[in-house]
């Protein structure tokens, strides 16, 4: 295993995205200083650098690398090499056109952006690998180096022939023969069947609804093209270098991949993470983006690759952040388990598609609020590199599954309100507020180490995970599943008799019968005085007990909300989504019967807590205040020791943090 990020840094990373292919040599003098300052141990080196680094086809030029690994090596900076696979050069995108990548409608792009290639071009894919050795090769052994960075945010998807033949290749060895084939996609239906593999397309633009089972297909088949690609470069790196490689995701929908085979393939996982709402609701996304990529990490180290400074997103607007939020924020992911935090970029572009992308050095240059608040965040994580290896424990678990997004990502369903991933935010929002560390867990792993589970949107859940699910109940587990799930198998097929797969409903104690999607504004009551909206079902309760009902229509004294006794656990069922009080409600009596309490009991609302575990016993404590008034702590052993303020600590001051070591 290639020696630990970390012990290579001697401590967390600090530092993020450096292109000094977009300066000068005064610049460049200026940024060794401005590195120095503010505490940069590790920068990301050559994700755009394409066009620099292979001027034309099979002639690389090294000169500036070398001369900038040379100097980051000589100031104390750490290098995350990257293979610029993400942007290929105009020449390259001229001499194999077939390269570009086509749109479902059959468009073909265009050069002029990043992402502007089809991951199943040969030529694409050789180009990708040659440069990647080629890189390996000459810095392999670099002293500066310390981590390998494959592609950026892999992302883009083809419809092109090269994709058609690539798809076809994984249909046959997914399904083996074409009788297989349509049968897992319900070609019976709508004179759809096949007779020979050249008639199989990936799902371009048609007439009206696709088949919902190609799509399926194509989703899984685009992201294990995308591992495949990362593969081929990694392997070819490691010929070269003994140095851990990763590539960074992007969470949590942009990208068509399966995070849980990333996560084990890469040697740490790397995540770029934007809020995509601003104030206490970037810190709850902070922490939903952290938790995924920890639990996507398996236990082994992660980190944050790219992070804003001075900015969030807020629908078609981009909102400054407020003071202290870049180290509230950067705090948060090494709460959960990051070892270190990095930007994009060190220095914001002057021209380009991405000038008004914040960075450490913004425009306004380094007498600026957002570069004295960087520094402050440099010195900060700098005094946490004890922190180093340490891990967090989570008692509870969110179910996170690709194909279950995948297969609720298609046209014809019952209700446009079904959003996978506003989903899964809801449910972990509601942990958050309760002050809970949450995992995500996919439904086919070993789910022992839970106190409670709980299931928002598992519309495809395979036979495998019906067991397993059934099994983590009967173990005594506590689960929540939530409407609409266990409704289709792995192949994206209705169960029959009633929903949700069998094993499932033995736990749950219930059987549905009837989906009953609500107008768009209609909100009903149930009987213990709760309000739903979106979503109804007509649920036949089997042995479990009705805690709520509905009131009205032909629901009327229907099960809504059931519990049932199973075994050694409990399954509890929701027929309907809750509005935001009532389901805040409900997580907390579910953790209350879990017996999960908060990490800091006594703590107000906006406030988070969060612990991370050495092996030796170490304990240490992250407090964020996302308030603007001061937090008295609630009591705590004399032995604490707050490493930001290199003492005790009493109270959180408005927006004030703590990282707390408990002997």
């Amino acid at each position: 295993m290639p020696l630990c990020l970390t012990d290579r840094l001697g401590g967390l990373a600090f530092g993020g995205d450096y292109n000094p292919e977009q300066w000068d040599e005064p610049v460049w003098k200026e940024d060794d200083e401005l590195m120095r300052r503010a505490g940069v141990n590790l920068a990301t080196v050559g994700v755009f650098s394409w066009a620099l680094l292979e001027p034309e086809e099979g002639r690389y030029d090294f000169a500036l690398l070398d001369a900038h690994l040379d100097r980051l090596h000589a100031n104390g900076v750490a290098v995350d090499l990257a293979t610029p696979t993400a942007s290929p050069p105009p020449w390259f995108t001229l001499a194999h056109p077939d390269a570009l990548p086509v749109s479902p409608d059959g468009t073909r792009l265009t050069h002029g952006s990043r992402d502007t290639y089809c991951l199943a071009a040969p030529a694409y894919r050789d180009a990708a690998r040659r440069i990647a050795s080629a890189l390996a090769e000459r810095y392999g052994d670099h002293p500066a180096l310390a981590l390998w960075h494959v592609h950026n945010e892999y992302a883009t998807l083809c419809w092109c022939d090269h994709t058609a033949v690539a798809f076809v290749a994984w249909l046959r060895s997914r399904h083996g023969s074409l009788d297989a084939l349509n049968d897992a996609w319900g070609t019976a239906f709508w004179s759809q069947r096949y007779t020979s593999w050249e008639q199989v397309l990936p799902p371009r633009a048609t007439q009206w609804h696709a088949n919902p089972g190609q799509l399926l297909d194509f989703r899984r088949c685009c992201s294990d093209q995308a591992l495949a690609a990362y593969r081929e470069q990694r392997d070819a790196i490691r010929v070269h270098s003994d140095r851990p490689v990763t590539t960074n995701l992007m969470l949590p929908g942009y990208q068509n991949l399966d995070l849980w085979a990333f996560g084990r393939e890469v040697d740490l996982v790397a995540v770029d993470h934007y809020p995509a709402a601003p104030g206490v609701d970037a810190a709850a996304d902070t922490a939903f983006g952290a938790d995924r990529a920890r639990s996507f990490a398996g236990g082994r180290p992660w980190l944050l690759m790219e992070q804003g400074t001075g900015t969030v997103q807020d629908g078609d607007r981009t909102l400054g952040k407020e003071p202290g939020e870049i180290l509230r924020h950067t705090l948060g992911h090494i709460a959960r388990g990051s070892e270190g935090a990095l930007f994009f970029q060190w220095r914001q572009s002057r021209a380009g598609a991405e000038q008004w992308h914040p960075a450490m050095v913004p425009h306004a240059g380094p007498d600026s609020r957002v570069f004295r608040e960087v520094t402050a965040v440099g010195a900060a994580v700098g005094r946490l590199a004890e922190l180093a290896g340490s891990t967090v424990t989570a008692r509870v678990a969110v179910l996170h599954d690709s194909d279950a997004w995948w297969a609720l990502d298609v046209d014809g369903l019952p209700s446009a309100e079904l959003d996978y991933h506003a989903t899964l935010r809801r449910a972990h929002r509601a942990l958050w507020d309760a002050g809970t560390t949450t995992d995500f867990a996919h439904p086919e792993q070993d789910l022992s180490d839970y106190r409670l589970v709980l299931a928002p949107a598992l519309f495809l859940l395979s036979d495998a995970a019906a067991v397993n699910l059934r099994r983590y109940v009967a173990a005594g587990g506590t689960l929540l599943v939530q409407h609409f799930s266990g409704v289709v198998d792995d192949r994206g097929h209705a169960y029959l008799g009633g929903y949700p797969a069998a094993p499932l409903r033995e736990a749950l104690g219930v059987r549905v019968e009837e989906y009953r999607p609500l107008r768009r504004d209609e909100r009903i009551v149930l009987s213990d005085g709760s309000h739903g909206a979106a979503w109804s079902e007509s649920v036949c309760a089997e042995g479990a007990e009705t805690l709520a009902a509905y009131t009205n229509g032909m629901l009327a004294g229907a099960p809504a909300l059931t519990r049932h006794r199973f075994g050694a656990g409990q399954g509890w069922y929701l027929s309907t989504r809750l509005d935001d009080t009532g389901y805040a409600a409900l997580v907390a009596r579910l953790l209350a019967e879990a017996g999960v309490g908060p990490e800091l009991p006594g703590l107000p609302p906006g406030v988070e807590a969060v612990s991370r575990h050495a092996q030796d016993g170490r304990r240490w404590l992250v407090l964020l205040n996302h308030r603007t008034d001061a937090v008295r702590l609630p009591a705590r052993p004399d032995t604490a020791h707050d490493l930001l303020a290199l003492g005790p600590v009493d109270e959180l001051p408005p927006g004030g943090c703590a990282v707390l070591r408990y002997a």
